[in-house]
């Protein structure tokens, strides 16, 4: 079968002790056969992470480790390695604060970890390595973890209650937040959480849609739950509600060779994911019909 290899960070993969090469963002593919149950080697670059080894037999198309997830597609199986462990397991405690009546300590061993301690007991969590440099404020529902680009609000208990990408523009009665979307049309969202719940959200849009991409942005629009109507044509735009339903619950969108076909990344298990892919038809220059492939 045909698989194709990513990585989060850039990583040398070896397989049966062969050299395949350096593995990034970018694809590199393979014909492999996983009944041979090949021995692969994952080795970040730097010396930062661990690397780790598996077996890419049939259990590995349906049960990946903890560092690897599974796409399938219609042309293979895509492969991408992420959530590495850190080579320096020693414990480093990074800061420590008493809020609000808890000892907060954020430390790094192997990963990230908070250790919370108050009237409710003794809690670790695993947080999150893009929150190693946030900085803490107490809060009525319990405690904001802010760093540049992204945050988490935490319980009492130590619980993520909320994680997201994004910048706070608020911190008082009302979180409020500002949220990429990373799309084609560089949504952004403005919104605002109280006691861990949301209660207010709009979607911006930085730009418009290109002719290459206008299919793509109608899909990712419809998954953020952003206006669709603007891609339609007049009798679609009237089923425009039902349009996510109809698409079902799917979790990102991805590009193909063709402008006018996408794939459509939904959940099957743990770290495993399956890419449908739809084709829209264009009518002066608005989508007038969505079919399955």
């Amino acid at each position: 079968m045909r698989v194709y290899f990513l990585a989060e960070k850039l990583c040398f993969l070896t397989i049966n002790g062969m050299n395949l090469g350096l593995v990034d963002g970018f694809e590199r593919t393979a014909e492999l056969d996983p009944k041979d149950g090949l021995s692969c080697l994952v080795t970040p670059c730097g010396g930062e992470f661990l690397p780790f080894g598996f077996c890419l037999d049939e259990n590995f198309l349906l049960s990946p480790p903890p560092q690897a997830e599974l796409y399938y597609t219609e042309n293979g199986v895509a492969v991408y390695f992420c959530r590495f462990l850190r080579a320096d397991q020693s414990l480093r405690v990074l800061r420590q604060e008493r809020l609000g009546g808890s000892l907060l300590t954020l430390t790094v061993q192997g990963k990230l970890q908070l250790t919370l301690e108050n009237e409710t007991g003794f809690h670790l969590t695993e947080l999150p390595d893009a929150l190693e440099k946030g900085a803490f404020s107490a809060r009525r529902e319990g405690f904001l973890l802010a760093a540049e680009n992204c945050f988490a609000l935490l319980s009492r208990t130590g619980e993520i209650v909320l994680f997201s990408e994004g910048k706070v523009l608020e911190n008082g009665e009302t979180l409020k937040a500002e949220v990429p979307f990373h799309d084609s049309l560089g949504h952004t969202a403005v919104c605002e959480w109280q006691d861990g719940k949301l209660v207010r959200c709009s979607i911006r849009a930085a730009g418009e849609a290109a002719s290459s991409t206008f299919v793509l942005a109608l899909f990712e629009s419809a998954l953020i739950g952003a206006d669709v109507r603007p891609f339609l044509s007049d009798a679609l735009a009237e089923k425009a509600d039902s349009l996510k339903a109809y698409l079902g619950d799917y979790r990102s969108v991805v590009l193909t060779d063709a402008p006018e076909k996408v794939g459509l990344v939904y959940r099957r298990r743990e770290r495993v994911f399956d890419v449908r892919y739809f084709t829209a038809e264009l009518t002066d220059g608005k989508v007038s019909n969505i079919k399955p492939i």
